[in-house]
C-alpha cells in the first residue's frame, strides 16, 4: 500500500527592490523533514489553512516574519511530487514581496539570505555531484556566496526558470514590480 501522500506550499518570494533578492532558508538542524537544508520558505498544511496558498502565507509568516499584507502572489506553479522522502505533494506560489526585515523563527529556521532574481533566471541551475548523507548523488545546483541550492528545491527552481523564459511569468512579475 502507498504511504498517504501530504500536501505542502513554497514561496518563491521576489522582494520589490533592486537587486530583486528571492528567499531561501536554511532549515533548522533537529527538524524531522530536510534538517539543516537549504529551501525555500515553506511547509505541510495545517487544519486552519483555507487553501494551499493560505498555508504559503502562513509559513512564510512563520519561518521569516514575511507578513502577507507585504504580499502579492503573481502566479501557482504546477505541483511537484517528492520521489524520494516524506511522501509530500509541494505546490510553488510566486510572489513579490515589500521590502522589510526578515525574522526568523529558530525553532525552524536556522538562517535566511536572498539570492538575487538575476542569479537564478540568468546564471541558471547546472548539474553537479553533491555530497548527502554519504553518498554522492547528481543533481541540479545553484551555488551563491557559499551556499548550495539543491534537490527539491533546485528541481522547483527549474521549473520557475523555465515558466520565466517562456515568458508570462516574467511579464507578470515584471507589471507587479514596476519593470519592463
Amino acid at each position: 500500500m502507498q504511504p498517504l501522500r501530504r500536501q505542502a506550499a513554497v514561496v518563491i518570494g521576489i522582494f520589490r527592490s533592486a537587486p530583486n533578492g528571492v528567499i531561501f532558508v536554511e532549515r533548522a538542524a533537529h527538524l524531522r523533514d530536510h534538517p539543516g537544508q537549504i529551501g525555500l520558505p515553506g511547509g505541510s498544511v495545517h487544519s486552519e489553512d483555507a487553501d494551499l496558498q493560505a498555508t504559503a502565507l502562513r509559513e512564510l509568516h512563520e519561518e521569516v516574519g514575511v507578513d502577507p499584507s507585504r504580499v502579492t502572489i503573481v502566479a501557482r506553479l504546477p505541483m511537484f511530487s517528492q520521489r524520494m522522502v516524506n511522501n509530500f505533494d509541494v505546490t510553488p506560489f510566486v510572489a513579490v514581496i515589500e521590502p522589510g526585515e526578515l525574522k526568523i523563527d529558530s525553532s525552524e529556521t536556522a538562517g535566511v539570505f536572498t539570492v538575487p532574481l538575476g542569479t537564478i533566471v540568468d546564471e541558471g541551475l547546472r548539474e553537479d555531484a553533491v555530497e548527502h548523507r554519504g553518498l554522492r548523488v547528481q543533481s541540479l545546483v545553484l551555488d551563491y556566496e557559499g551556499y548550495r541550492i539543491w534537490g527539491f528545491t533546485a528541481r522547483i527552481l527549474e521549473a520557475f526558470v523555465a515558466e520565466w523564459q517562456s515568458g508570462d511569468l516574467r511579464e507578470r512579475v515584471h507589471a507587479e514590480l514596476g519593470l519592463r
